[in-house]
């Protein structure tokens, strides 16, 4: 077995804005219990206490450009995994994890750190990266450091959780990253006069990995590759797919003990409670029990779909169905539920903001989950809704068209609301019939996707790469 070391931005439960930090919470975990050794480095911010870490290491020097940063480094276990926390809180202790003019000096202290963890206290195998944040990790170990003897033999695995983000900066803050500056041309880094921090991952990576397989040909393509398409191609050797897990200690309705009551494949029965407790919690009446209920748990973005489900959502109410949605983003699809509220009162339903209960609930009480998708690299709701017999409707995209199959869900392909309103429509029309629906329900709650298959999958990758 080996040793592996994540680098991230975000891991759950220490900090989360996304899918990513329950990747990094989860896999870490199910590496650990296929025998391997696991680390995770991350940067401790201001929420994350201290008191109960150890203090393992301070006053730690990262050198970026003119910039002489300091750090000390705090470690934990977690679930068999050891963490290490990068602790410099002028630059961590703020509110929002990104979005700050000087985040490449955040995530460029977090990745020289990450390699003095290796340096001084835990040397792995494998240093497996973890989306832009990461990125210059690899940069780093392949130039600045490449006659290290401390770093010699280790391999790099770069995961691209969504090409959308690639961390580009102004060609003026490269000088500040410690790199060469031969490194700023387009077979490198430098991406139409910006710096670009994912393809510096991609270039020195050994293994470049995307959440889903179906993801990893569409980032091959212009419709999704954001720009690098033609240089994902390039490197598509060392390119593959692991589609995500999820943790079914968390998202299984025989065992959550958000709902109302427990229910499996076997014995549907407390569905309907939690399907009642939905709507009495919503302030929705009772007698939405005998419509189908649709949920949507979801950032309210136009990758989403919110664009397209916009466009059909007065004639999917027309449709006598119930609307439940948890999320926030956008003005304009918040104000699409406000106005929903108002013309369909009693049987639409919106809490803007973030609640785990809730959307566990949701989950559980709804009949119906909608995920029309832009593109989606991975996707984890469809997956719960799956296991939790709430039958989802998705874009075929990504890793939605990886999980939900014609025996358990519905899909559409092109992008445009009325193929959305259509695959809709054909879910309501089978809703209609008890039996079917239920027989969809239970082969939609046998379907595996738990961490286990994708962590022998990644474990296979380690060694081959180490050639194990």
């Amino acid at each position: 077995m080996a040793r592996i070391l994540m680098v991230a931005s975000e891991a759950a439960p220490f900090a989360k804005t996304g899918g990513l930090a329950d990747v990094v919470g989860a896999l870490p975990r199910a590496l650990a219990e296929l025998g391997h050794e696991v680390a995770v480095v991350m940067p401790r911010y201001g929420n994350i206490p201290t008191a109960d870490m150890t203090h393992a290491w301070g006053n730690l020097i990262a050198y970026l450009g003119r910039h002489a940063i300091s750090a000390d480094i705090w470690t934990k276990q977690e679930r068999g995994v050891t963490f290490f926390f990068v602790d410099t809180p002028w630059l961590y202790d703020r509110f929002g994890y990104y979005g700050h003019a000087d985040d490449h000096l955040r995530f460029g202290n977090l990745c020289l750190n990450a390699l003095n963890v290796i340096r001084f206290l835990w040397r792995p195998d494998v240093v497996h990266l973890h989306d832009w944040q990461s990125a210059l990790v690899a940069p780093y170990l392949k130039t600045r450091f490449q006659m290290d003897p401390t770093f010699q033999g280790i391999r790099i695995v770069y995961t691209i959780h969504n090409l959308e983000h690639q961390g580009r900066l102004g060609k003026a803050l490269f000088p500040e990253l410690g790199l060469d500056s031969w490194l700023m041309q387009m077979d490198f880094m430098e991406y139409f006069g910006d710096v670009n921090l994912m393809k510096g991952g991609i270039v020195f990576a050994d293994a470049i990995t995307t959440v889903s397989p179906r993801y990893a040909a569409e980032i091959q393509t212009p419709e999704f590759g954001f720009g690098l398409d033609g240089f994902l191609r390039a490197y598509s050797g060392k390119l593959r797919g692991i589609l995500n897990g999820v943790d079914y200690r968390e998202w299984d309705p025989s065992i959550d003990t958000h709902l109302a009551a427990p229910y499996s494949s076997e014995d549907l029965a407390g569905k309907r409670d939690c399907k009642l407790r939905l709507l009495r919690k919503l302030g929705l009446p009772e007698e939405n029990m005998d419509r189908p209920v649709l949920g949507i748990v979801s950032r309210m973005a136009r990758q989403k779909g919110f664009d397209i489900l916009s466009e059909v959502a007065w004639e999917l109410m027309n449709d006598d169905v119930c609307l439940t949605v948890l999320g926030s983003g956008e003005k304009r699809y918040e104000d699409l539920f406000r106005n929903l509220e108002t013309a369909f009162p009693g049987r639409a339903a919106t809490f803007f903001g973030f609640n785990d209960t809730l959307a566990h609930e949701i989950e559980a009480g709804s009949d119906i989950f909608l995920m029309p998708s832009l593109f989606e690299p991975c996707g984890l709701n469809q997956i719960y809704s799956l296991r939790y017999g709430t039958i989802p409707v998705v874009r075929a995209t990504g890793g939605l068209d990886d999980t939900v199959d014609g025996e358990t869900g519905f899909k559409f392909w092109g992008y445009w609301p009325p193929d959305f309103l259509l695959a809709v429509r054909a879910a309501l029309a089978e809703y209609k019939n008890p039996e079917a629906w239920q027989a969809r329900m239970r082969r939609a709650m046998s379907r595996d996707f738990s961490w286990a298959s994708s962590a022998r999958q990644y474990s296979g990758l380690y060694r081959q790469l180490l050639g194990r």
